[in-house]
Order: structure tokens, then sequence, then C-alpha cells
């Protein structure tokens, strides 16, 4: 290959987040298809190696699971960006915002007075059977009324162009600081492109997520203690939150550095003493965070956390039991949760659903499975899911056993054309399959990320683009054509 040659490169069958028809790129991506076109077949190669010297100098990696070891490996990075115009991305950031404040009034609600459950609009079903919801929360009442302070949610396009949520994450969402990554790297890499002006900024993540958590400190006024607890070195996470700890200045601790005092308090041990922390950014599961009142044999929590912060001497985001919102099966009525809280129509939609608990959609999926992509309810990383399309018939069986013995934890969906983005494959630039993961921070008030994560899946033709299964990641721009 010589050149990039857009004549050449085409999506059949998907919309292509930068090119409209070969030869065609959107305007949005103009800028970026003309300086890629630009370079010869050795400076694009210079491009990607300064792209992997500057993930190694930088020491950015992800952990893998993989039969009993755990390897680090260096971040896939692909150095072609995906593109969003702003104008687009201003209304995605309003559906968003909507999204989030109707399921925190929702996960409020369940631990209340659970109106929408006596009301109907959720089958009692649905939440007697969630595995994440805590009777240890009920009663308790959080600062703002916010339980989900970080929410992860995950969008896709599908060929009409629509972007769809596919999932909602609110437990302890992660990728966020790939998301900055990936913007150091592509600067390092296309430092000319930036000085357009037009690519609007990522980097003030860390600024609003202290600013937001700062808000929830039950001793305002004062400069709050805020630490991140993390469950150690080994967890695949690990790098996101020493990240977070350093670019916000704030103490990474874990379950052994914190007590709770007589007083009910928590208090980190230091070298001249205990100091009281504030706020306390967990990336610990809700069942490990507190031995006292979870699971007893975790070695990862405090004794005496679930007190602390019942009593409101300490502020904890997320919120255990945000995770009762973060169950696929709740996903499916989120349309109806977004009207019954605040009476609209939601922004943006979700693909459309089939529960397996109920008879009509169970038999629809048990017939179709050759056609749906099942989950598991509670889930992530794309583990335990039947992509049907390319499942195997006993691969197919095998799930219609699982759905038939445990109707509730499984749901359907059909199988989303996904939108692709050109992707720099050896020496040419070949369509891959994306979706994208932004952040929304909720205290006071709500923020959404400039874009979010976008993953890729690497491998031509999957659909799966989590960095432990093969996925790897590009930066997002979201580019203002106004300012042109």
């Amino acid at each position: 290959m010589s050149k990039v040659n857009w004549d050449d490169y085409t999506s059949k069958g998907f919309y292509d987040e930068l090119i409209k028809a070969p030869g065609q790129p959107r305007p949005e991506a103009e800028l970026l298809c003309q300086y890629l076109a630009n370079l010869d077949a050795r400076e694009l190669t210079e491009h990607k190696t300064a792209a992997e010297v500057a993930i190694q100098l930088m020491g950015i990696t992800f952990t893998v699971y993989t039969e009993g070891n755990m390897i680090d490996r260096a971040w896939p990075f692909d150095i072609v960006p995906r593109i969003i115009p702003l104008a687009e991305w201003q209304k995605t950031d309003a559906g968003l915002k909507q999204r989030v404040q109707a399921l925190n009034m929702f996960i409020d609600d369940l631990y209340h007075d659970q109106k929408i459950v006596k009301d109907g609009v959720v089958p009692k079903e649905v939440l007697a059977q969630s595995v994440n919801f805590r009777p240890q929360c009920v009663g308790i009442s959080t600062p703002h009324n916010v339980w989900a302070h970080i929410c992860g949610s995950d969008l896709v396009r599908d060929n009409d162009g629509t972007l769809y949520v596919l999932e909602d994450n609110l437990r302890v969402p992660s990728g966020v600081s790939y998301m900055l990554e990936n913007r150091n790297v592509t600067k390092r890499v296309m430092p000319d492109l930036f000085a357009t002006g037009l690519i609007q900024p990522v980097d003030d993540y860390t600024a609003q997520l202290y600013d937001m958590l700062a808000s929830l400190s039950p001793r305002p006024g004062d400069d709050p203690s805020i630490v991140i607890l993390t469950p150690g070195i080994y967890n695949s996470a690990y790098y996101e939150h020493s990240y977070l700890a350093q670019q916000m200045g704030v103490q990474l601790v874990e379950g052994t550095d914190l007590v709770v005092g007589d007083d009910d308090c928590v208090y980190m041990r230091k070298i001249d003493g205990l100091a009281r922390v504030d706020v306390i950014y967990r990336r610990v599961d809700d069942m490990f965070i507190d031995p006292e009142v979870f699971n007893p044999d975790s070695m990862l929590g405090v004794h005496g956390l679930m007190r602390a912060w019942r009593k409101g001497n300490v502020a904890l985001a997320n919120a255990p039991g945000a995770g009762v919102a973060d169950d696929k099966v709740i996903y499916a009525f989120v349309p109806k949760i977004i009207e019954y809280y605040l009476g609209q129509e939601p922004l943006l939609p979700n693909v459309p659903s089939y529960l397996c608990m109920f008879e009509d959609d169970r038999k629809y999926v048990l017939d179709n499975l050759d056609k749906l992509v099942v989950k598991p309810a509670n889930e992530s990383g794309g583990y335990g899911m039947l992509i049907g399309p390319h499942a195997t018939k006993k691969e197919r069986d095998t799930f219609a056993e699982l759905i038939k013995s445990n109707p509730r934890n499984y749901m359907a969906q059909p199988t989303l054309s996904l939108s692709t983005s050109p992707t720099l494959c050896g020496n040419s630039m070949e369509p891959r399959h994306v979706d994208l993961r932004p952040f929304i921070l909720s205290g006071e008030s709500t923020w959404v990320t400039t874009g979010g994560l976008t993953r890729v899946a690497l491998t031509k033709g999957s659909l799966v683009v989590n960095s432990s299964q093969g996925g790897g990641s590009k930066d997002t721009w979201i580019v203002d054509l106004a300012g042109n």
C-alpha cells in the first residue's frame, strides 16, 4: 500500500462512522481523512509505532485473566479516531442526562416507597428476583438523592444511523482512564490536527470527578478528604484506580488502610495517626465492602463501613445498592421509568428487548435463538452471552436449557448491525465494528464526558469489543463543524 485510498474503502451493509460511501468522507471526518490520505506507507507505520511506543512509555496496561493466570498487556489501540459531530453529541448528552436522572429516581424509590412497583409500572417479580437489590440499603437517603454517581452507558449505532443505548453500567463502571489516555496518545501522534481547535477537549474529566465527589461530603465547607478504595493490584482495573487517584491528587487505599471508629466515622491509617475520610470512591463490589453486613469472609472491605454510611458520616460513590438498576432485565423498563418519573419521552431509544420471564417473549426467544443475542441479567464484560447467528446448534441448545431453568435471568435482543469505523489493519484501512461508552457524573449537578471510550472489535467480522476478549479502542473526537 502506498497511501490510503478512500475510494477503495467500503463497509457493505453497515453504517460507517467516517465514510458515507467509497471516496466520500462524512463532513466531520474530511480533515482527518485528507490527513491520512496524504501519509505514505512508511509514515503510516511511523504513526502506528509512535502510538505503541507512547503506550509502553506511559505504562498503559490492562489485565487479562486466562487459565488461572493474570497477564498485564499493553493497551490495544488503533490510531484512527472515531468522529461524531458536536450537534449530534449535544442531543446525546441531553439524552444521557435524562436517562441517569430517571434511573437515580428509580433507585431512590426502590429503597423507600417503591411507588413504581405499587403502580405496576415495574412488576414486583422483577424486583423480587433481582440479585442486586440490597435490603440493607432500604430507608437510607443519599446526598442529592443520587445513588449512581458514576455511570457508563454503552451506545451502539445501527445501520440506519440511530444511536441506541445498549446497557447502563451503574455499579463500578470502568474504562474512563483509557478514554483519557487514548486522547494523550493521539495528541502525540497527530498534534497538527488538534491545532485546528475543532476537536473538543476531554481532559477536564478528573476535575469534574473531583468536584462531584467533593459535593457529597458530609462536612460541607471543609476541604473534603477523598479516597479511592481499590481491591488491590491484582484487580483488572487497578491501572485505572491508580491513574484516577494520581490525576485527582487523592489517596488510593485498600480496605486495610481504613477503619471505622467508635464514633461511626471512617478514618485512614497514616504514619502520624488517623485522619477522617469524608468520601470514598469505591471500586469494590457491594458484597465485599463490609464483612459486617455482606460477605463475612471479605478481605477487601472495611468493618462497619455500612454503619458509617447509613449514619451519613461518610459518602460512598457509587452507593451500595445502585446495581439494582444495572440489571439487563430492568434495562428493558427504562423507557417506562423515564416516562413515570419525568413525564417525558426518552431522548435516546433502547434496543428492542425480549424478557424470558414473560411466556410470550420466552417462546419467541426459544424459537429464534439463531437470530438473537441472549444475555444473562447481571454479567458484564461480554461474558455468558450467546450471539445466536454465530453460535453452533449445540451452544444454542445449551442456552435453551439455561433459559428454561431460570427465565428471569435472561433477556434477548435482535443482532444489531453495529456501525463500523476505519481501522488500521496491517498496512490497510478496514472496517471494524465499534461501540461507545460515555461517562455521566451525578452529584449536585450532572455532567457528561465529551464523547467517551470507543471500543473496537479488532477481529474481522466480530461484534465483541471488550478488551478482555480481543477488542481494542480508539480516541473519540467530538468535532465542532461550526468552528470551521
